[in-house]
């Protein structure tokens, strides 16, 4: 039999390994905090690690964005001990949501470039292409099962989501012109008040439409 090739990173020194990627990964994110899109080359550079090395961990640049993105291992926007009530539990995943896109905000408007350049295949692995946002907004409302049908559940979810996020921040803040405060407190106004509204007239189901969502 052949024998199977090995992924580099858990091929032997497994914890040096890891700290090199930590270090290439950690000298991206200092790129993009400072304004620059880091190619493989440049985070090498900040983190005095060779090429060579660098691009046995990162075959290119999108590979090491999407390392770097902050959001990757969050499950979960809820505190310890989350209320039942669904409004605070919503009130309380889109603090720590909107806190996560402001602390981490030159990252994101990255990321939102990337998937927007990106070819459909390229689209697929973005981290902002994989629903996380949705599941966190989904988790807060999950006590609403016995009060609407799944379908209008999940489009109330999405309505939520499609006013939150890096796009509603970048819109408010560079289009409309809002401070970044302003701007979240507007997000979590506008998500309230779909809630509220979905108590009295639930959101209308899905026509089968099968965009992507996030």
């Amino acid at each position: 039999m052949g024998r199977m090739s090995t992924p580099y990173e858990i091929s032997g020194r497994s914890a040096q390994k890891a700290r090199t990627r930590d270090a290439l990964v950690a000298a991206a994110r200092a790129l993009v905090a400072a304004g620059v899109t880091p190619t493989v080359d440049d985070a090498a550079a900040a983190a005095s690690i060779s090429r060579s090395t660098a691009y046995r961990y990162f075959a290119d640049k999108r590979a090491l964005l999407l390392a770097a993105h902050p959001e990757v291992a969050t499950p979960s926007m809820l505190p310890a001990n989350p209320p039942t009530d669904p409004a605070a539990r919503l009130d309380a995943v889109l603090r720590n949501f909107s806190a996560m896109l402001l602390d981490t905000e030159p990252q994101q408007r990255t990321m939102l470039r990337l998937s927007l350049e990106a070819d459909a295949t390229q689209r697929a692995a973005l981290p902002l292409r994989q629903g996380r946002a949705i599941a966190w907004i989904a988790e807060a409302l999950d006590g609403l099962i016995d009060d609407m049908s799944q379908a209008q559940l999940h489009q109330l979810v999405l309505s939520i989501r499609a006013t939150t996020g890096i796009e509603a921040i970048v819109w408010l803040v560079d289009v409309a012109g809002m401070s970044r405060n302003d701007a979240v407190a507007l997000t979590h106004w506008s998500a309230q008040a779909l809630l509220a509204r979905a108590t009295n007239v639930p959101p209308p189901t899905s026509s089968g439409s099968d965009m992507q969502t996030r």
